[in-house]
């Protein structure tokens, strides 16, 4: 059933890809011709630094937020670059070429910044401005707002709960007689470019990308040892030989075999597999030491 929801996935976010995109099968090259032809060539290059500065396992990600930028770009057009937000906040450029932070997504990267902030503008362009903030950790819907002076029974008030997405608080009259709010859990939506960053990561998996660099950092060689006790643990926890794949020799190898293995979909004892494969692959030795020894504990 596991591997079920992750074809699921796959499928779903293939679909919206390619009503996003146009691709059927999401590749770099495609994503970043396409983004030179919004974005401009100076914007992808200094994108493409980014993702190449970026360790290998997170380098999906930062693609993922370029395919944000690309349709967010589409929605709000070139200018939103430029534009400056009342001398608060600097103009997206400014954050591209500088890694300036901004909050509130100081935690994220510079590309997954500007990928929330566009997915959010879009989202306020389509819906209005949110006029509160929520956690959907919580699925508790009653009076999770603070309601305006002005609200009235049956109105509806847009919530914001992630980067782009949104939902709508109902205003509601109590048996008391007093104001409160529901929130309308199928009102729940995002906007394009979270789509667009969501779907791309899904649909084009883990990896290799790659970038067109010399030397070709995914023919770089991994520990063996490391490798082989790493590559066995996955074949005696359900891996099958298929998705192991071969001895892993390159970090091209393990990456691949990442990939196919769905890890995410399995049990929790994987969590520290994907640890152990990812300190093998961004060259944290220590990190590497540390969970082979978790792991030597789940044989």
């Amino acid at each position: 059933m596991r591997e079920g929801r992750a074809e699921d996935a796959r499928t779903e976010a293939r679909r919206l890809i390619r009503d996003l995109l146009g691709e059927e099968r999401p590749e770099a090259a495609l994503l970043l011709r396409q983004a030179e032809e919004a974005l401009g060539a100076d914007r992808v290059a200094r994108a493409v630094e980014l993702a190449r500065g970026a360790p290998l396992t997170r380098r999906s990600t930062e693609l993922a937020a370029v395919a944000a930028l690309l349709v967010g770009t589409r929605e709000l057009g070139e200018t939103w670059w430029r534009r400056e937000r009342g001398g608060k906040l600097p103009a997206p450029d400014e954050v591209l070429q500088t890694s300036t932070a901004v909050d509130p997504w100081t935690d994220l990267t510079v590309l997954e910044m500007l990928a929330a902030w566009i997915a959010d503008d879009v989202a306020d362009q389509a819906w209005g401005g949110a006029s509160a903030v929520t956690d959907l950790n919580s699925w508790q819907a009653e009076d999770r707002v603070r309601l305006p002076a002005d609200a009235s029974p049956g109105a509806r008030i847009v919530v914001s709960f992630d980067a782009g997405g949104r939902l709508d608080a109902v205003v509601v009259r109590r048996p008391d007689g007093s104001l409160g709010s529901d929130l309308d859990f199928d009102s729940l939506r995002y906007s394009r470019p979270a789509e667009a960053q969501w779907s791309w990561g899904v649909a084009a998996g883990l990896g290799p990308h790659r970038l067109d660099e010399r030397p070709d950092p995914y023919e770089q060689p991994v520990d063996g040892e490391a490798a082989a006790t790493l590559h066995a643990w996955a074949l005696r926890h359900g891996a099958s030989t298929a998705q192991a794949g071969d001895a892993w020799r390159t970090r091209g190898d393990v990456i691949a075999a990442i990939e196919r293995i769905d890890w995410m979909w399995r049990s929790g004892e994987w969590f520290a597999w994907w640890r152990g494969v990812s300190a093998l692959i961004d060259g944290e030795p220590e990190q590497l030491a540390a969970r082979l020894a978790e792991i030597a504990d789940t044989r």
